[in-house]
């Protein structure tokens, strides 16, 4: 959580000086481009997050591997982050900064998850439902998980609406075991 909250407001630095520049679409793209191949690399992955190396090193293995390639914001965006030693960020910080993104576009991100893939008709009437509920209009994003199921979770922004069977019976798993005690 607290991780999270932290690759928010870092998120929030480099879209706002993204914005500043108007490159939003190419310092996001960029970053997801870094985070890509940090983490699809085992032996850069590896150098990235070890506690060991110095951060001087770091600094400069990054900038030479990325510095040329990427837009000054996203260089010194990574540089930071290995200053700071909040490299295991970046993933989530890729994350919020495209919520960031679709939000800036007009649309608050909107994720669905079900067990099984929701029709286009049935997606169509949960997110015209919701809009007109909370008045927004929505981003959306959907996600297929086998564990939930049955049933529909909304995630909008930092608000969850759990109505899975798994969630159901988590609910009551937990009140039987707070009656007991």
């Amino acid at each position: 959580m607290a991780d999270e909250k932290a690759a928010r407001r870092y998120a929030a630095a480099i879209f706002s000086l993204a914005r500043d520049a108007k490159l939003e679409a190419r310092v996001g793209e960029e970053l997801t481009s870094v985070s890509e191949a940090i983490d699809g690399d085992a032996a850069l992955h590896g150098f990235f997050v070890s506690p060991v190396l110095s951060r001087a090193l770091k600094e400069r293995t990054l900038l030479a591997t990325f510095g040329s390639r990427v837009h000054e914001i996203v260089a010194h965006a990574v540089v930071l982050l290995v200053r700071k030693r909040r490299e295991t960020l970046l993933g989530e910080i890729v994350r919020q900064y495209h919520a960031l993104e679709r939000a800036a576009r007009g649309g608050e991100p909107l994720t669905v998850t079900t067990a099984h893939p929701l029709s286009a008709a049935d997606l169509d009437a949960l997110v015209k439902q919701l809009e007109s509920r909370f008045d927004k209009k929505f981003d959306v994003e959907t996600h297929v998980d086998p564990h939930a199921i049955g049933g529909v979770r909304v995630m909008m922004g930092d608000r969850l609406i759990d109505a899975t069977v798994a969630g159901r019976l988590e609910d009551l798993a937990r009140n039987l075991f707070a009656q007991r005690t």
